[in-house]
């Protein structure tokens, strides 16, 4: 597979690869949002660039189960004065956004990478992000934040899926999108239940098959809570098992609250095998 391109950078994903949370929520699942805090948030992505972060994903909205949106400009307020101060950092800078003016704002602020939860279906979304060189990361979710965990279902969940992430990715390959450009996440804990997160885990592979590289968020999430019986709080080592796990069945990127744990536990297994 090719380097994965994301503005100014290509990045080799022959190695895993791993994506730091950087929330300036106010309501994130986690626990863990900053509330705008512009200080907060370039201390935290200070850490986890010392943990070892490949990527740092920024995101000013809640896509938690049940949450409501974030004004548009409230959102672009918060995310532009923090892509403008880690513009130097020497990573990728990921803007967690389902809005196009969002979009549009972050990649001018200097974003190299665009990781939509709703698969650029909103209006507009593909024309904001086709020209230029940012990456684009394509996930499924069946319905929107508020809802999606109203009773979900599927007759198959890897193959619907996929299905989905085929037609996204080609609705941007006609739009001009360069392959190498282009990432999937299966979108756990959008619109799934345990069952369907656990079959997408095993269906890793498969999506892998689609030909292009695979993005993974299992960190803190309910699935970790339904198979531990731990609360948010208490899921590091259930996530760190997860992100390894997930590296495992296939998946080039890994995005987690906690780097260096992580770092770790793909240091050594990529040691042992």
């Amino acid at each position: 597979m090719p380097n994965f391109v994301c503005g100014r950078f290509e990045l080799d994903l022959t190695q895993p690869r791993i994506m730091a949370i950087i929330n300036v929520t106010d309501d994130s699942f986690s626990g863990d949002g900053l509330r705008g805090n512009l200080d907060g948030a370039l201390n935290k992505a200070e850490r986890a660039l010392a943990e070892g972060a490949d990527i740092l994903d920024l995101g000013a909205e809640s896509t938690r189960p049940g949450s409501d949106p974030v004004p548009e400009q409230q959102e672009i307020d918060r995310l532009v004065p923090l892509i403008e101060a880690l513009q130097g950092c020497g990573v990728p800078l990921s803007v967690d956004t389902l809005k196009p003016s969002v979009m549009r704002a972050a990649l001018a602020a200097g974003a190299d990478l665009i990781n939509d939860v709703n698969g650029f279906r909103a209006e507009g979304a593909v024309e904001a992000v086709a020209a230029g060189t940012a990456g684009l990361c394509v996930m499924h979710m069946q319905g929107e934040p508020r809802t999606m965990q109203q009773a979900p279902q599927y007759a198959n969940v890897v193959d619907e899926v996929g299905a989905f992430l085929v037609r996204r990715t080609e609705v941007l390959l006609r739009a001009g999108v360069r392959r190498e450009r282009v990432l999937l996440d299966p979108g756990f804990g959008f619109g799934k239940s345990t069952e369907h997160n656990l079959a997408l885990v095993r269906g890793l592979g498969a999506l892998r098959d689609l030909g292009y590289p695979l993005l993974v968020g299992l960190s803190r999430k309910s699935l970790l809570g339904a198979i531990t019986g731990k609360p948010v709080e208490a899921r590091g080592p259930a996530s760190v098992a997860a992100a390894l796990m997930a590296v495992q069945y296939g998946a080039a990127i890994v995005r987690v609250h906690d780097v260096a744990p992580t770092r770790d536990a793909l240091a050594v297994w990529q040691a042992m095998s």
